[in-house]
């Protein structure tokens, strides 16, 4: 049973009614001072005053009348279009406004009405709190030194160590880093090494965030840039693989032995696709394989790197590093162990279609090859012992190279966010940061990040961080200085003229080389054509020797009857 006990009370025993309502200010009570409650107070003294040296405020409070502003739409149909153009079709209205845009008269009076329209800007709510240069990405050249500094050192917690040979950002922020792990050494793998890389978070050093666990060394590494849960990786034995972590350590599924690749992936990509699930490998067996990973059983596509455009893999060139832009969805590159870049059209009918050009200037494997990302005509490359900037259109020398190193280069890889600059790793330890603009001959940064040779190379979105991995397995995580990433006054410009420049010289030069080539061509020719019309009719190159010889004798044995002691010189 429940016991209620109800209070009542009357209306005017509440008090004042409540009215919540913008009015102006009341004046309800006024209090004035008593003067009989004097004598109740005691005045004191001495009385201590504190006094600063500011001048005193007291707070006020004041409720004002508040302003709403309220966005309408309206109605708005498009007039003022002559008869014979029909507003709802677009090609007619394209071309009517070209035709207007080239009046003499039209640029004058877009001007005129554009001088009233401050008396729009008045009539709109200003807010207060707009932040006017938001987007604004050139900032003023600070005086600042280039430098880097260590932000943290990933070890490879085996015992064994094996070679980091492949870095990953995380896309989403990039506050983990995939590192693959392999050992490159042909029938170097003890029994006892482990096959596991890891997903590392760059503020825990100590242990890595998660395990993958691949049925062979996994030689190269990547997040998928539309779902950051999965990665693809190439292994050592040829297979591909990938992983969702939010299904454990395990590969989801692998590709079959029969229809990998015959010698280890080396580089792997994610294609722009609208499932996100294609991706494309390379391998020094000289294939290059498309995938999709919700069928992993055989590629759907195959490409051979044979020179001579027959599909021959007995001759192909062994593919070692790759690009894909996004922006050229059928355009991508591979580099190879010969020393040669192979530019492919991926939807060319034929394979010798697919084939478009090479790109030859180095003498060893090309162990990195990236587009700029603000200028994807223009691409590098690093091999031996130099790194080298290309330009589509010059297809027999590279248009920039950095001097010969002493160390051979092992990565490297174009800045983010700036045109300019781009990094290079060396088997001394060495981190070189270029910066052509302002220095072409020499590093503007170079650092020893450690003792053991560096293999790859890494650099976060936003082009502030980087990772370096090593030869011993060691991840070293840098921070490099904000003028180094962050773009400069004019960079833009001044990047594409210097690559203007260059290409403009390089072509003078090919044209010129091109010339002297076929100068040099028809001077041959004719000169096998006059030693073919002189020898018609008279004796052979054999006769004319044998004559010679018996000549230069005579001359030998008349020199001799004309010495005094012919003893001296017997025949």
């Amino acid at each position: 049973m429940e016991i209620v006990h109800v209070y009542t009370k009357k209306r005017n025993e509440f008090g004042r009614q409540c009215n919540f309502s913008d009015r102006p200010a009341e004046l309800h009570v006024d209090i004035l001072p008593d003067p009989s409650l004097a004598s109740n107070f005691i005045e004191r003294d001495p009385c201590d005053i504190p006094i600063q040296c500011t001048q005193e405020m007291s707070e006020h409070e004041v409720n004002t009348e508040r302003f709403e502003s309220d966005t309408r739409g309206i109605n708005h149909v498009e007039g003022g279009w002559p008869k014979d153009v029909n507003p709802q079709e677009m090609e007619q209205t394209i071309r009517f406004r070209k035709k207007v845009e080239k009046d003499e008269h039209y640029f004058s009076t877009i001007m005129q009405l554009g001088s009233v329209s401050h008396c729009i800007k008045q009539n709109n709510a200003i807010n207060i709190y707009q932040e006017y240069f938001e987007e604004e990405e050139v900032v003023e050249e600070s005086e600042e030194q280039p430098s880097a500094k260590t932000i943290n050192v990933f070890r490879d917690p085996n015992e064994i160590k094996r070679t980091a040979t492949c870095l990953s950002w995380h896309p989403d922020g990039s506050c983990k880093l995939a590192v693959a792990y392999s050992s490159l050494g042909f029938q170097n793998i003890s029994p006892d090494m482990s096959y596991d890389s890891y997903i590392w978070d760059i503020e825990s050093p100590n242990k890595p965030e998660m395990t993958l666990k691949p049925v062979s060394l996994l030689v190269c590494l990547e997040y998928n840039p539309k779902d950051s849960h999965i990665l693809v990786g190439g292994s050592y034995n040829g297979q591909i693989a990938y992983w969702d972590t939010r299904k454990g350590s395990q590969p989801v599924e692998m590709s079959t032995i029969e229809h990998s690749h015959r010698d280890p992936v080396y580089k792997v990509i994610w294609l722009q696709s609208k499932t996100g699930t294609d991706t494309f490998s390379a391998s020094t067996d000289g294939q290059v394989l498309w995938w999709d990973i919700r069928k992993m059983s055989e590629p759907t596509e195959r490409l051979v790197l044979d020179p001579n455009k027959k599909g021959n893999l007995d001759n192909a060139l062994g593919a070692i590093s790759l690009e894909f832009e996004t922006t050229m969805p059928t355009k991508f590159m591979v580099g190879t162990e010969q020393g040669l870049v192979v530019s492919c059209n991926r939807k060319a009918k034929t394979p010798a279609e697919k084939i478009v050009c090479t790109y030859s200037g180095h003498h060893g494997p090309i162990y990195a090859l990236q587009r700029n990302p603000f200028f994807p005509k223009n691409f590098l490359t690093v091999a031996d012992w130099t790194a080298r900037i290309w330009s589509e259109d010059i297809k027999e020398s590279s248009i920039m190279w950095t001097k010969y190193h002493m160390a051979y280069l092992s990565d490297g890889c174009w800045s983010p966010v700036r045109p300019s600059v781009f990094f290079t790793v060396k088997m001394d330890g060495t981190l070189d940061v270029w910066d052509f603009l302002f220095k072409q001959n020499d590093p503007t940064l170079s650092l020893k990040v450690c003792d053991e040779a560096l293999y790859s190379l890494r650099v976060q979105d936003n082009g502030r961080f980087l990772a370096c991995g090593s030869q011993l397995g060691t991840a070293t995580l840098l921070e490099i200085s904000p003028g180094l990433c962050t773009l400069q006054r004019n960079e833009k410009a001044l990047a594409t003229a210097m690559f203007e420049r260059e290409t403009k010289r390089e072509k003078i030069l090919e044209a010129r080389h091109r010339e002297m080539r076929l100068k040099e061509r028809s001077r041959s020719e004719q000169s096998k054509d006059e030693d073919t019309k002189e020898g018609d009719g008279e004796e052979s190159v054999e006769e004319l020797a044998t004559r010679t010889e018996a000549e230069f004798y005579e001359i030998v044995e008349a020199e001799l009857k004309k010495r005094v002691d012919p003893i001296s010189f017997p025949r």
